[in-house]
């Protein structure tokens, strides 16, 4: 980074970006060619390879380039012949103006190792441009009574060629009345008079018409012409006069406003009116000067009005005329010349161009770190610039051109003392008192490739609910390495393994540049509760280093299974259970049991049953345990109660939204004696498994009871045992017991016989088992009130 700071107002240019290698080596000597201006694209300028003795095979492998800080865009080198030609128009008098040097420089940059070579192309002036006046005519009013020989000034032509092609030839056109005289005065300019040859008439001819015609001296020749028009007056015989036709003055450039230039006088051997004189700008002066100076018309006292800047303009010409006052007024004339001195009122200018940085600490001496170009526009010892560097770096200056410095590394770097220099580069010129210019540099010491990406904590827990959509993004990974630029740019990828049969990159992805760590496909929750991974980040370093982090992605259950029915509503059963109840029975006796089962966990597992009133039915014999699912009697059945009836039972889940599924079951009441001792069918398409359904008597469910109490306390033991087994690193660790939630209605917990797989490791999944252990009070004649035990085994 740069940062400029001057001493006094300026602007800075920057150069074009050059990129050097760290070998460096000084060309030697400096090329000179020359160009006109206005030649066409492609004209041959020289053979610059051949002449600094470089071979055209290692131009392209060296990076040979033309660089120039200004003008790179009109002169090319053709790599593939060495020659430098012409690549677009170059117009002199826009370049340098009316300067008689016009020098483009160029600097010849090539690399392995680093040479410069500085090279000059002089613009040649041709004869492009024809004089011109500032005006199209002129005007001139002569009394008829001037003498011959009398004089009037009129003004010149100027040229923006330079040389033959500016020097100008003056006449007009052949007539009776007027000749031109043409002289130099002190500043090598010419000044124009036209000499009156014999007096005028004006009742003869009130005015006259002149051509007058300018050449210059280029070949072909090229003219210009303006108009004369002469009025002739009647009156006056003595003109004012000045006491000298041509004023020198000498001034400083930036004198203030209101500075006296110079006190004209003029006087007029006339009487009266006609000696009293005003002194005007003459029509010959431009509206610049007058915006420089100002007249006074009474005194003829000249003054600055504007800003004088020598680098604008260094020499200006005032024509005055001094005018009587007389009803026909005469006018002498005169010219003040103004030629401005310059002063030390421009700082240096200074352009820096980084050309390699950051620079590695293992960087070479003499390795070029910058080029600085400095100028001043002031002239003689005020543009005389000297560059300095801060003391105690190491780097230094080295003068490769006038006003060219490199900026080289002088002694070894040590990133680990110090990562960065900022540099101070002084421009100083030579006037008095000097001004100065300063501009920081910022050095960046590189290291090599030492640090690998570090990850923030060495795992991370992420949860995903399941049914995700594909492509659904869960989490993003961040690794930083304190390394710069490619050092430091990390990428991400998986750690590519099998997860069961499947490849893990099936799963999940993870996106390369932003971390971003993505799920391919929808998970279940029923099959799938944990997948674990890992995640590699490396630099784009030489070599790449790297570290790993693992991902462990829990799947969260969420409601997507309804309840299913078990026992005769067992899918591929189908209709509806009929059941046979004596009306003799008695209130809460069970007429039947309704069972069913949730594939998801949790509160999405937990069910509750619920009877659903029938249309047409005020009040029903009949009801459904909310958590049991058992349907007994109200009441004591009698003869109001109807010999059919159907029941609609409603198995509800608690999840959000709940899922539901129903169970019909017709009840037939029948006459004491007439219900056998077991009897349960399938009213539409039976299956034959539940059609001999055998009675559970007492001692069966004592039996029962006593294996589960049994089985119970085995798990808890083996529960306990697994909790306080240390897992191993990269094997399915043990899955949780189940949670088991109490409440004034009883226990619940998942409850279905399935398979889960927790997916951690390449080891074999373990065996998940739960428990089941209602805990509502039965009814008296209720014969199902028996723990369900049901094992999770491995898939």
């Amino acid at each position: 980074m740069l940062y400029f700071q001057r001493g006094s107002p300026g602007s800075w240019r920057l150069l074009l970006s050059l990129l050097l290698l760290p070998a460096c080596k000084k060309g030697s000597g400096q090329l000179h060619y020359s160009v006109p201006e206005e030649a066409k694209h492609g004209t041959f300028v020289g053979r610059i390879a051949q002449d600094l003795g470089l071979e055209l095979a290692e131009l392209v492998p060296r990076l040979f380039r033309v660089a120039s800080k200004d003008h790179r865009e009109l002169l090319e080198v053709n790599l593939q012949n060495g020659i430098l030609f012409v690549n677009s128009r170059i117009d002199r008098e826009k370049l340098c103006g009316r300067n008689t040097e016009c020098n483009v420089h160029l600097e010849v940059i090539l690399d392995q190792p680093l040479q410069v070579y500085h090279v000059e192309v002089e613009v040649r002036d041709i004869n492009d441009n024809p004089p011109r006046f500032s005006r199209s005519e002129q005007r001139l009013n002569i009394l008829e009574s001037r003498m011959p020989d009398s004089r009037f000034p009129v003004e010149g032509a100027s040229d923006l060629d330079i040389g033959v092609n500016a020097e100008l030839r003056y006449k007009v056109n052949p007539n009776e009345y007027f000749d031109l005289d043409v002289k130099r005065n002190e500043g090598e300019t010419k000044v124009l008079e036209l000499v009156l040859k014999k007096p005028l008439d004006r009742e003869e001819t009130q005015e006259h018409r002149l051509l007058l015609i300018a050449t210059d001296g280029g070949k072909p020749e090229l003219t210009g012409t303006v108009q004369l028009l002469i009025n002739v007056l009647d009156a006056n015989d003595n003109a004012p006069e000045f006491d000298k036709p041509i004023y020198n003055v000498k001034m400083l450039e930036n004198t203030p406003n209101e500075t006296l230039v110079i006190k004209l006088n003029a006087s007029d051997a006339d009487e009266g009116s006609n000696k009293e004189i005003m002194y005007l700008f003459s029509n010959l002066v431009s509206d610049d000067v007058k915006s420089k100076f100002s007249i006074n018309s009474d005194s003829g006292e000249i003054k600055v009005k504007g800003e004088l800047d020598y680098e604008d303009c260094n020499l200006y010409e005032i024509n005055i005329d001094a005018v009587d006052r007389s009803t026909f007024p005469l006018t002498g004339h005169c010219k003040v010349i103004v030629k401005l001195l310059d002063v030390n009122d421009n700082s240096p200018e200074m352009a820096i161009t980084s050309l390699f940085l950051p620079i590695k600490e293992d960087a070479p001496l003499g390795t070029v770190i910058a080029l600085i170009s400095v100028s001043d526009p002031d002239s003689g010892s005020n543009g005389q610039v000297t560059c300095s560097l801060t003391s105690h770096v190491p780097f230094k200056l080295m003068s490769t051109f006038k006003n060219y410095y490199s900026l080289v590394l002088d002694s070894a770097l040590d990133r680990e003392s110090i990562f960065e220099y900022e540099l101070v580069v002084t421009a100083k010129d030579g006037g008095s008192p000097s001004l100065w210019a300063t501009a920081s540099l910022s050095v960046e010491v590189a290291d090599v490739n030492d640090n690998a990406p570090v990850f923030a904590q060495p795992e991370y827990t992420v949860f995903v609910k399941e049914n995700n959509p594909p492509g659904h993004h869960v989490f993003t990974v961040s690794a930083l390495d304190v390394d710069a630029q490619e050092n430091a740019l990390v990428s991400y990828s998986l750690v590519e393994r099998r997860v069961g049969e499947r490849a893990l990159s099936s799963y999940v992805s993870v996106h390369a540049e932003s971390g971003k760590v993505y799920v391919l496909q929808p998970l279940d929750h029923e099959e799938l509760e944990l997948l674990q991974f890992q995640v590699s980040a490396r630099d784009a370093g030489v070599p790449p280093l790297g570290s790993n982090v693992t991902l462990q992605l829990f799947v969260l259950d969420e409601n997507d299974n309804a309840p299913a029915l078990l026992g005769p509503w067992q899918q591929g059963a189908g209709g509806a259970v009929s059941e046979l109840v004596p009306r003799s029975v008695g209130a809460g006796h069970v007429v039947a049991k309704v069972r069913a089962v949730d594939a998801d966990s949790g509160y999405n597992a937990w069910l509750s049953y619920e009877l659903l009133p029938l249309v047409g039915v005020a009040r029903s014999p009949f009801r459904v345990g909310q958590y049991t699912g058992e349907i007994s009697t109200t009441h004591s059945l009698d003869e109001a109660d109807a010999p059919r009836q159907s029941l609609l039972v409603l198995v509800k889940d608690h999840g959000e939204p709940a899922l539901t599924t129903t169970a019909t079951v017709l009840v037939s009441l029948v006459e004491s004696g007439q219900v056998p001792k077991s009897y349960s069918r399938v009213s539409v398409g039976a299956g034959s498994q539940e059609a001999a359904l055998v009675d559970v008597n007492v001692y069966l469910i004592i039996a029962i009871c006593a294996v589960s109490s049994l089985l119970v306390l085995t798990l808890l033991l083996y529960t306990a045992f697994r909790c306080s087994a240390t897992p191993t690193e990269g094997s399915c660790k043990p899955g949780k017991p189940t949670l088991v939630c109490s409440s004034a209605v009883g226990s619940w917990s998942y409850s279905q016989q399935r398979r889960q797989r927790v997916c951690s490791g390449e080891g074999p999944p373990k065996t998940d088992l739960m428990a089941f252990s209602p805990s509502l009070p039965q009814g008296p004649n209720s014969t199902d009130n028996v723990s369900l035990i049901h094992p999770i085994l491995p898939s």
